[in-house]
């Protein structure tokens, strides 16, 4: 490997080496305010809360930027490598993709183009904190360019999601006796059996809405019809959000007791010709981010590897999503 692509691994290999699990952002900012200090950029950062802060970073007058997170999900892994992959923590989600975003601001800036800059936020693993601060800044730029892992394609659209938590109060009996008591097992059974089989949409471009049973916990022991029983749910939504909760209370009916524990829309992207598209089924942060300007998602790795026990990163791959990050640059400026 020669020198240029040796560097760009070794960097990856440097910021996956620092634990950033979401919260403990802060050693992994300070070691990217440095790095992109010592690159000759103007750095500033900005506190989302204590110990913890967006890094942005400027070349020239950004018309667009890169914008990433660098925080990740647990557990911390080693880092590790072999002739085609680097494994461990971030390597696809998202410290991989920092590098390659750095590695292409080095060829843009080697070519005389200045008009970029980078927002590397915290928080996006959890609720979107640090892009929710950064969306309240005053922004010029027209396109923010962020990193997930989409195979080096274009997203045309990602889908929304719908979080909650449902539960049943019964009435507690000892089971030899079923008639002196109401299971709320069972009725959050047969709630929740009614909202898998029902048809969350089908769109086009996004594809089906899909249920999924996070938690379930209920009850106390085998001899006890249970008092109580609590659900929590994710839908990944292809409709606007109003009309997905509406549908879950059509659902439940007075059956169960819904909090909600948030949500996003879905959302369409900005694609540019000359680039593969796809569409995507995990959220990110660009709903937060409409301050920002038009959003693009894309980036190399593979979604199904991030958040495993062997989360990696195709070396080849990565090379490809510096070249891919210049080429995107270059045509959003032309």
């Amino acid at each position: 490997m020669h020198m240029e692509t040796s560097h760009i691994f070794e960097l990856a290999r440097q910021l996956m080496a620092i634990p950033s699990v979401t919260g403990t952002e802060l050693e992994i900012g300070n070691f990217l305010a440095s790095h992109l200090a010592a690159s000759g950029y103007r750095v500033e950062k900005q506190e989302v809360e204590p110990g913890r802060f967006n890094v942005m970073a400027y070349a020239g007058k950004p018309r667009v930027l890169f914008c990433t997170h660098i925080d990740t999900v647990p557990l911390v892994l080693p880092v590790r490598e072999d002739e085609n992959f680097i494994y461990g923590r971030g390597a696809c989600d998202t410290k991989g993709i920092i590098a390659a975003m750095l590695e292409a601001g080095e060829r843009l800036r080697k070519a005389g183009i200045q008009d970029f800059g980078y927002l590397l936020v915290v928080g996006e693993e959890t609720n979107g904190s640090g892009a929710k601060a950064a969306n309240t800044l005053k922004w010029d730029n027209e396109f923010v360019v962020v990193g997930e892992p989409t195979g080096n394609k274009l997203a045309r659209a990602q889908k929304g999601t719908f979080m909650a938590e449902l539960s049943v109060q019964g009435k507690a009996a000892h089971s030899g006796y079923p008639e002196a008591g109401v299971s709320a097992v069972t009725g959050l059974w047969n709630v929740l059996t009614d909202c898998t089989s029902a048809d969350w949409g089908n769109d086009p471009v996004l594809g089906k809405g899909t249920f999924n049973i996070g938690i379930f916990r209920g009850g106390e022991a085998f001899n006890v019809i249970p008092a109580s029983a609590t659900a929590t749910i994710m839908i990944r939504t292809i409709e606007p959000r109003q009309d997905v909760e509406a549908k879950m209370r059509s659902i439940i009916a007075n059956r169960a007791s819904m909090n909600i524990l948030g949500g996003t829309n879905p959302h369409p992207m900005h694609v540019v010709d000359g680039f593969e598209t796809t569409v995507v089924s995990f959220g990110s942060d660009v709903p937060y981010l409409g301050n920002l300007g038009k959003p693009l998602l894309i980036g190399p790795g593979s979604i199904l590897d991030a958040h495993t026990v062997d989360e990696k990163m195709r070396k080849q791959e990565l090379l490809d999503g510096v070249a891919l990050y210049e080429r995107l640059v270059r045509k959003l400026l032309a």
